[in-house]
C-alpha cells in the first residue's frame, strides 16, 4: 500500500482511502501548493502578502494550512472527470469528487512533482503537477490512454476550482483568443489609501490550455446543476453550456472529445495560477505553449526542468547508509529538501517569527551557508540598541508585523548564538562576526559581535529579583499568554535556555580570541543554572515557570500540565540538571511523556482553561503545544539526550518522528514519510484513540534541528575551529554504517563498523590515527577516506 520508488525519488500510496489526508507539496520562491491524494490543494502565493486563487466557497479569513487540514465536498481542488460517451458513466481523477473506486490507484509524491496513475474500465489516467523555478503558476500535464481492447470514445473534463473570489467583484469567461477560462475579481479595500496597493494584486485566475477545448463552462451553478459536483449535471449533456459567471461563483471547466484506438494515448497541458491581467495571460501562453515543431523550443518541457533542478540544488551534506532504510530515505532525499523549502522562502512570509528565521536558517548552514550568513546580517539589522530583536523579522519594505508578531515575547535573543554556533561549525567563517551592521533605524552600527554581546546583555538585565528571565505573553512557546502579561511572571524554559546561551556564546568568544568575555558569560551561565535549581527543580523534573501571582506551574501537585518536556531538555542542554537530576528527569519524561509515536511536550494535557497559564489549556488535548508529540520541542530534547551521551534513548525518539516502518504505524499517522510535521497528536495516556495523527503541517522549526542530531550526535561529523570532529553515538544495534560527509568544499567518506577486541572508538584516516579524533588541515576538492572502528556493546 506504502512504499518508496526503486530509485527512492518518489514515495508511493496505493489507495485514496486508507490515508485521505496524505499529501505532498512544491514550492518556488513565490508561491506553494499542498495537494492532497483525493486532489483537494491548497495553494497561495505572495504578492507581497499571501494571497490566493483557488478559494473555498465562502468567506474565509487570512488563514492558510490549518492543522489537520480538514477537507469537504467543496473544498478548492483539481479534478478530472471521465466520461464513457457510450453508457454515460463516469469517474473522476484523482479520486474525488466523484469517489469510485479506481482498480488501480497510486499516488506518487516526487520532490519536484506530484503524480496520480489511475486505471478504471480500460481507461488509464495519469496527473502530473510541477511549478515552474520562477513565477506563480501550476504546471499540469494530463495523458488519458485507452488500455482496453477496442476502441473507445469518452470525455475529458478537467475542473479546477476557483470559489469565492470577492463579494466586491468577480465573473469569468472563456477567452478564445487565449484559449483559457479566465476569472476576474477585485479585492475588497474600505480605505481609498488602499487602493494603490490593490490595484496591481494579480485578481484573475486563469485555467489555460494547450488544445483548443470542445467546449467549457465557467459558471459553478450551472456545471454542478441538481446533480452537484459528485455527479455535475452539465456532465449529462454532449457538450458543456459555454456558460460565464456574472457576479457569480466561477469555476474553470472544460471539455475534449477523445476518440482512442487500442493502446493509443493523447497527452494536454495545462497552465493554472494569478494574473494581473490578460496581457500577461497571453505572454506565459507564448513562453510555455509557443509551437516547439517550428521552433524547437518547449517553455513548458524547460520549466519542468528548470525546477527540478531549483529543487535540487537543496541536497544536503549528509548521504548516509545505515540498517534503517525509512532513516536512510528521509535523510538522504525528504529532510534537506523540506529544510531547503523553510531556509530559501522564510515560509512565505514577509514577516517570519524572528526565532522561525534564525532557526530556518540555522538549517541552511548545511546547505547554502551563503544564505545563512546573510540572514543572520539581515535579522541583526533589525535589532533594537538595547539589545532585543523583534518579535519578527521584516523582509520586504512594505511588509509590517502581523498577527503572532504583535504579541511580545521574550526568548528571540536566545536563538542568535545557538543558530550562529552550528554556521560557524559548519564554515569556520569566525569573520561574521567582524561584520558592521546597522540597529533598528539604521542610524547606529555595531559589529556581529557587539550585537550579540548586547542581546546576551538584554537576556541577563530582563529578569527578576530572583534573576528569573520574563515571559510577557510568551517564549518560545506562543500561546503561554497569560503566565507573566502583568509583568511578574517568569519562565523557567527561558532561563535555562538563557544559560545554554551563554554557555554557547562563551565558547564562541574563547575560540575568537575574547577571553575575558567568554569568562563572563560563563560566570552567567552557572549563576542562571543556580537559579533554576533553586527555584524550578521540583524533586523529580523541572517546573515550565512561575505566574504572576507567584504560583510555580509544571510540577508534581498540578494535576494537568504536571511535567513540561522542554524544561527537562535544556536543563541538560545548561548543565542545570547534575547526575542524579538527570537520572531523575529522564525517568520522568520516560514514564509519563513518552508514546509510541514521539515524547510529548506536556502531560497530562490541559482539558479546562487556566488563565494563569494562557490559552495553550485551551487547545484540544493532545493538539499542538497542549501535549501533543510536537516536533519542535521532541528535537531539542532529542538533541539535549546526545549532548548528554544518551544516544540510545536519543535514537530511539529521533526514530519516531518518521512514520513507520510499520504499515500500522502509518495509518494511525495517516501521514506519508516525506516531511516531518509540526506534531503528531498526544495525549496518549487520556486519549489513545486519535493519538499519532498527523498535524500534516510541514511549516516546523523541528527539521534544522533534526539535521543538527544527525550531524552533530547519531553520525558525530561535526565542524569545529580545527576541523572535523568524529564522534559517533550509532545505536547499539547497528554494526556498520556509512555517511558521506560534504565539509567546507570538501568530500569525506566515512565507514563506520563494530570490530571484535575494540575497546573504544577510533578515527583512521587513509590508515592513520587520529587521536582525537578530528580531521584537520582540510583542503577543498580534496577527498578523505575515513575509518571508524566502534566497539561492540555488551
Amino acid at each position: 500500500m506504502i512504499k518508496a520508488s526503486e530509485n527512492n525519488e518518489y514515495y508511493e500510496l496505493t489507495s485514496p482511502t486508507s490515508m485521505p489526508k496524505a499529501s505532498g507539496f512544491l514550492w518556488n520562491d513565490n508561491m506553494m501548493i499542498q495537494v492532497n491524494c483525493r486532489g483537494y490543494a491548497v495553494a497561495q502565493f505572495m504578492q507581497p502578502e499571501p494571497a490566493k486563487y483557488s478559494h473555498a466557497p465562502n468567506l474565509e479569513a487570512k488563514t492558510f494550512m490549518q492543522p489537520e487540514q480538514p477537507y469537504y465536498a467543496h473544498h478548492p481542488g483539481r479534478f478530472i472527470y471521465m466520461k464513457d460517451e457510450e453508457n454515460g458513466e463516469i469517474f473522476s481523477a484523482p479520486y474525488e469528487p466523484v469517489r469510485v473506486l479506481p482498480e488501480k490507484y497510486t499516488f506518487a509524491v516526487g520532490k519536484h512533482n506530484i503524480k496520480w496513475y489511475i486505471e478504471q474500465d480500460g481507461i488509464q489516467v495519469e496527473m502530473t503537477i510541477t511549478l515552474p523555478k520562477d513565477g506563480v503558476m501550476e504546471l499540469w500535464r494530463v495523458k488519458v490512454k485507452n488500455i482496453s481492447n477496442r476502441k473507445r470514445t469518452f470525455s475529458m473534463y478537467p475542473a479546477f476550482t476557483v470559489g469565492y473570489m470577492s463579494w466586491m467583484n468577480q465573473s469569468g469567461e472563456y477567452n478564445e483568443k487565449l484559449q483559457a477560462i479566465v476569472c476576474s475579481s477585485i479585492t475588497p479595500y474600505q480605505k481609498y489609501q488602499d487602493y494603490d496597493k490593490i490595484k496591481n494584486f494579480r485578481d484573475k485566475t486563469y485555467l489555460l490550455a494547450e488544445e483548443t477545448p470542445f467546449s467549457w463552462e465557467v459558471n459553478q451553478e450551472a456545471f454542478e446543476g441538481e446533480g452537484g459536483i459528485h455527479s455535475p449535471s452539465a456532465l449529462q449533456q454532449e457538450a458543456l453550456g459555454k456558460g460565464d459567471s456574472r457576479y457569480e461563483m466561477p469555476i474553470c471547466a472544460l471539455q475534449y472529445k477523445l476518440d482512442l484506438n487500442e493502446e493509443e494515448e493523447k497527452e494536454y497541458r495545462f497552465i493554472f495560477g494569478p494574473a494581473h491581467n490578460e496581457n500577461e495571460i497571453e505572454t506565459i501562453k507564448q513562453q510555455f505553449f509557443m509551437d516547439k515543431n517550428e521552433t524547437g523550443f518547449d517553455g513548458f518541457t524547460e520549466a519542468e526542468q528548470e525546477y527540478e533542478k531549483y529543487v535540487a540544488a537543496g541536497r544536503g551534506c549528509l548521504e548516509i547508509h545505515t540498517p534503517d532504510a525509512g532513516l536512510d530515505n528521509m535523510v538522504n532525499h525528504w529532510l534537506p529538501r523540506q529544510m531547503y523549502y523553510h531556509g530559501i522562502t522564510n515560509r512565505l512570509s514577509t514577516d517570519p517569527q524572528t526565532r522561525n528565521y534564525l532557526q530556518d536558517n540555522m538549517g541552511m548552514s548545511y546547505i547554502k551557508p551563503q544564505v545563512a550568513r546573510d540572514a543572520f546580517l539581515h535579522a541583526l539589522s533589525q535589532q533594537k540598541r538595547n539589545g532585543s530583536m523583534p518579535d519578527g523579522i521584516i523582509l520586504h519594505k512594505d511588509a509590517e508585523l502581523k498577527y503572532i508578531n504583535q504579541v511580545p515575547h521574550t526568548d528571540h535573543c536566545v536563538w542568535l548564538p545557538i543558530c550562529l554556533s552550528a554556521y560557524l561549525d559548519e564554515t569556520n567563517d569566525y569573520s561574521i562576526l567582524d561584520e558592521v551592521v546597522p540597529f533598528d533605524g539604521g542610524t547606529e552600527t555595531a559589529t556581529v559581535y557587539q550585537h550579540i554581546n548586547l542581546a546576551m546583555d538584554w537576556l541577563i538585565h530582563d529578569r527578576d529579583e530572583r534573576g528569573l528571565n520574563y515571559i510577557n505573553q510568551g517564549d518560545w512557546c506562543d500561546p503561554m499568554n497569560m503566565v507573566g502579561y502583568k509583568g511578574k511572571g517568569v519562565s523557567g524554559w527561558l532561563t535555562t535556555a538563557s544559560a545554554y546561551a551563554f554557555m554557547i556564546w562563551a565558547d564562541i568568544c574563547e575560540k575568537n580570541g575574547e577571553l575575558k568575555n567568554s569568562q563572563k558569560y560563563k560566570e552567567e551561565a552557572d549563576k542562571a543554572n543556580d537559579v533554576i535549581n533553586t527555584y524550578l527543580w521540583d524533586g523529580e523534573w523541572y517546573a515550565r515557570g512561575i505566574t504572576d501571582d507567584n504560583v510555580v506551574f509544571g510540577i508534581s501537585k498540578d494535576k494537568e500540565g504536571r511535567i513540561f518536556l522542554n524544561s527537562q531538555g535544556w536543563a541538560l542542554l545548561s548543565g542545570a540538571a547534575d547526575e542524579s537530576q538527570k537520572a531523575k528527569l529522564l525517568k520522568a519524561v520516560e514514564e509519563q511523556l513518552e508514546s509510541p509515536y514521539g515524547v510529548e511536550m506536556l502531560a497530562p494535557a490541559y482539558t479546562k482553561m487556566r488563565e494563569d497559564v494562557g490559552r495553550v489549556t485551551q487547545k484540544h488535548p493532545g493538539s499542538a503545544e497542549n501535549g501533543a508529540v510536537y516536533n519542535h520541542a521532541a528535537v531539542f530534547y532529542i538533541y539535549a539526550l546526545y549532548t548528554a551521551g544518551e544516544k540510545e534513548n536519543a535514537y530511539r525518539l529521533l526514530r519516531k518522528m518518521i512514520p513507520g516502518p510499520g504499515l500500522d504505524d502509518v495509518l494511525q499517522r495517516g501521514q506519508l514519510p516525506v516531511f516531518i510535521p509540526n506534531y503528531y497528536r498526544g495525549a496518549y495516556r487520556q486519549i489513545p484513540r486519535t493519538a499519532g495523527r498527523s498535524s500534516h503541517l510541514f511549516n516546523t522549526g523541528t527539521v534544522s534541528w533534526v539535521y543538527r542530531c544527525l550531524v552533530d550526535g547519531l553520525f558525530g561529523v561535526r565542524g569545529d575551529k580545527d576541523g572535523l570532529r568524529i564522534e559517533p553515538q550509532l545505536p547499539d544495534s547497528w554494526n556498520e554504517a556509512s555517511v558521506k560527509r560534504e565539509f567546507r568544499g570538501s568530500q569525506v567518506e566515512i565507514e563506520l563498523k563494530r570490530e571484535a577486541g575494540v575497546t573504544e572508538t577510533e578515527v583512521y584516516c587513509d590508515g592513520v590515527l587520529l587521536h582525537d579524533g578530528i580531521l584537520r588541515d582540510i583542503e577543498k576538492d580534496a577527498l578523505y577516506k575515513i575509518e571508524v572502528k566502534l566497539p561492540f556493546n555488551n
